[in-house]
Order: C-alpha cells, then sequence, then structure tokens
C-alpha cells in the first residue's frame, strides 16, 4: 500500500479561472502550458458550481479533484484517478480552515494576494512533495504563524519579533529591577 499522493493545489478565480496560487507535484504538470490548460478546463468543469460548506467533487482527464469555493476564489486539491476522495477532502479542508482561521475568515481574491507568504507556508506545512505532512488546520496555522516558537537567551536580537523583543526587554527590566 502506497502513501496518498497529491497531484495539485490550486486556487483559480472564481470569475475568470486565473490562478491566484497553485502549486504543482506531479512531473505530467512540468510545462507552464500543460498547467494552464488543466486550469482552464478545470475551471470550465466547475463554473457554476458553489461549493461552500462542504467539498465536491469532480474528475477530469487523469485526476480526480476536490474543491470548495470562497468568496470569489476557488480552492482545488488534486489526486491520481485511484486516491481516495476522503483524503482528498481532508488535505482540502485543513487547507481551507487553517487559511480561514489565519485570515480570520476572509478568504477573497484581494486577502489571498495580500497575504500570499501566508498562503504559500500554509501549503508547505500541508503538503510537501506530493506527501501529506498534516492534516490539523490549527497546527497549520500556529506553525505558521510561529505560535508557541518562544525565542531561547542566545537568539540574537535582530532575529525576534517586535512582540518577542519587547517581551525580552520587559523580562529583563525586571530581571534588573528586583535586584
Amino acid at each position: 500500500m502506497t502513501s496518498p499522493q497529491i497531484k495539485a493545489i490550486l486556487i483559480l478565480d472564481n470569475t475568470d479561472g486565473s490562478r491566484v496560487h497553485a502549486k504543482y507535484f506531479d512531473k505530467n504538470f512540468k510545462e507552464n502550458k500543460t498547467q494552464i490548460d488543466f486550469e482552464t478546463n478545470l475551471f470550465a468543469k466547475t463554473r457554476g458550481t458553489f461549493a461552500r460548506s462542504e467539498a465536491d467533487v469532480v474528475m477530469l482527464e487523469s485526476s480526480v479533484c476536490v474543491f470548495r469555493s470562497g468568496i470569489d476564489v476557488a480552492f482545488f486539491v488534486c489526486g491520481a484517478l485511484d486516491e481516495n476522495e476522503l483524503i482528498l477532502v481532508n488535505v482540502l479542508d485543513t487547507l481551507h480552515d487553517a487559511l480561514n482561521g489565519i485570515l480570520k475568515s476572509h478568504l477573497d481574491k484581494r486577502t489571498l494576494l495580500d497575504n500570499l507568504d501566508l498562503v504559500l507556508l500554509s501549503t508547505d506545512e500541508v503538503v510537501d512533495g506530493g506527501l501529506i505532512l498534516e492534516t490539523d488546520p490549527v497546527a497549520v496555522s500556529n506553525r505558521v504563524l510561529m505560535k508557541g516558537a518562544t525565542p531561547s537567551a542566545d537568539t540574537p536580537v535582530a532575529e525576534l519579533t517586535i512582540a518577542q523583543a519587547s517581551q525580552n526587554a520587559r523580562d529583563q527590566f525586571a530581571k534588573w529591577f528586583r535586584g
């Protein structure tokens, strides 16, 4: 038995099918033209279908894709034809819910593009090289936002966030003040 493989994770504009974010893991999608053709066909097949509350499934070419709609974008996770749809839906829900939490329920095109770094990090935390790494949206959100990452005593000041630096200064001032 092989581990589940993801072929692609896509975020497409719901109005014209243009790419907001795409990450391909399958060797058949190396060329940009192949990717654009796949995205165009996928958008054409799912146009007019709004899956806001739960995922929907569509088969295209040699792939099975699950998707959810946002405000003006659609999230897709694609796998091989023999891939379990429930696993693909779990990956899709993880990415969708993590981004929903990180971006405070603003899953529209403008917000996703303004926070593309968080979208890329979230995608990388969920899937790497086609292998599923994490399916807990809270864990993905915490890693992307670096919650729980506490600086050690030997962390350079230049690598601290503003909140960490001010907390570090308060701690040192309190220690100096107490004696």
